[in-house]
């Protein structure tokens, strides 16, 4: 779910105002044009992403022993509308929500998976979750806004939020169709040549399919009903390939052969890959540590590694660059894996993301894990030059067409669900 409000996902923001829309790693955050609140994490413009790239920090912080800012806490709860909904970013809690305020599903539901986690929040995410169930569609699904066609992505970080308030994605139905059922119309069958397995984010307009990595890792958590900080699932016992039958596919069998198509793509470089046309092959670290997550989650640690490895070589720039989300993104990959988020690739993750918001009531001590994590992960890891060239290159050399992040001033408060990307 390139779970993130990075720029890994700006394309609805471009289908909308029909802007051009970045290739992977996050530019140089631009000057904000809001003042950054007291409370927030990160130091970019939050109109776009405020509540998102809140609410996945504070769910890593609180996976891995630390305990946010009252401050922090306060300021993601204090976003809230009365209608138990979640913006992309209110610059003035005080005030009212009204109609021309554009509330989505992503942002509402990652806040959910935080403030749960958290604890003590059940009236907020009560709340929420009434929400959410009022906009489901008839499908089953959730699309980002309320009432538009459902996507694999907003579908999934929603299944992830009933699960954390103790809910049955299953039982969770709107005309008898449940999230898994608009998962699973979303999923290609297994000898499509586009990517059999995969998940598409939505069909075109033409109702065809197309597989979409980004979506693949989100579906795969989504039919698993799992949210962002999932835990490795027991190894499977099924074959890993793509199996058609029974008719309908399900949950499991759907989650199998996402995981296989994640497991193919990344198979060879390590990497996820996002190009936009005329570009050269860009690697997405975003879209990278999500599919370790998801492939992590279906209990296919093995096809883990290779990924989770180049991750340590490489992501050290982007996260830096992207901010919050994407340190939260690593450590949801590492801790997926068993790994210790504070010894990755020489970087303590979790010191990094801390030290991008207000200081934090308490940081537990490191757990014991392996202290030589970095050095274990790196035998894995071990790509060729050209791979590092490549990976340098899309840090410092990518191109960006004329600033995405100020999106002409439109308030659609939109960065995480619209992943329309093309993806191998």
């Amino acid at each position: 779910m390139n779970i993130r409000r990075s720029a890994a996902t700006l394309a609805a923001a471009a289908v909308v105002l029909g802007a051009a829309v970045p290739a992977v790693a996050a530019p140089p955050a631009p000057t904000p044009t809001v003042a950054i609140p007291d409370g927030l994490y990160g130091t970019a413009d939050p109109t776009y992403d405020g509540v998102w790239r809140q609410s996945v920090a504070l769910l890593a912080q609180r996976t891995t022993g630390v305990t946010p800012a009252a401050g922090a806490v306060s300021w993601l709860t204090g976003q809230q509308c009365a209608n138990g909904a979640f913006a992309a970013f209110r610059a003035d809690p005080a005030k009212g929500c009204d109609a021309k305020l554009m509330v989505d599903t992503n942002s509402t539901a990652a806040a959910v998976q935080a403030l749960a986690a958290l604890g003590g929040h059940e009236a907020a995410t009560d709340k929420a979750v009434g929400w959410l169930k009022s906009v489901q569609n008839a499908d089953g699904g959730w699309g980002y806004t309320p009432g538009g066609a459902s996507d694999a992505n907003s579908t999934s970080v929603v299944a992830g939020a009933l699960t954390a308030t103790g809910q049955q994605p299953a039982q969770v139905k709107k005309a008898g169709k449940s999230p898994y059922d608009a998962l699973a119309g979303l999923s290609l069958p297994c000898g499509d040549p586009s990517g059999g397995g995969a998940f598409a984010y939505q069909p075109d307009k033409k109702g065809a399919l197309a597989a979409n990595a980004d979506a693949t890792a989100a579906g795969v958590l989504g039919v698993l009903g799992k949210g962002f900080a999932a835990q490795a699932g027991k190894p499977s016992t099924e074959a890993h390939i793509c199996g058609d039958s029974p008719e309908p596919l399900t949950p499991a069998a759907l989650a199998r052969n996402g995981a296989r198509y994640l497991a193919s793509a990344v198979g060879g470089a390590g990497y996820l890959k996002s190009v936009l046309p005329g570009a050269e092959d860009q690697p997405d670290y975003g879209n990278t540590a999500d599919a370790v997550v998801a492939l992590a989650a279906q209990g296919w640690t093995e096809q883990a590694k290779k990924p989770l490895a180049w991750l340590r070589q490489h992501s050290a720039a982007w996260a830096k660059q992207s901010g919050p989300a994407a340190y939260a993104q690593l450590i949801f990959a590492a801790r997926s894996m068993g790994a210790d988020p504070r010894h990755f690739g020489g970087s303590d993750l979790v010191a990094l993301l801390n030290a991008t918001g207000p200081v934090p009531q308490a940081v537990a001590k490191a757990s014991g894990a392996d202290a030589d994590d970095d050095k274990n992960g790196d035998k894995n890891a071990k790509g060729d030059k050209a791979d590092e060239k490549d990976a340098s290159d899309s840090v410092f050399g990518v191109w960006w067409t004329v600033g995405v992040f100020l999106v002409a001033g439109a308030g659609i408060g939109f960065l995480i669900s619209g992943r329309k990307r093309r993806q191998p």
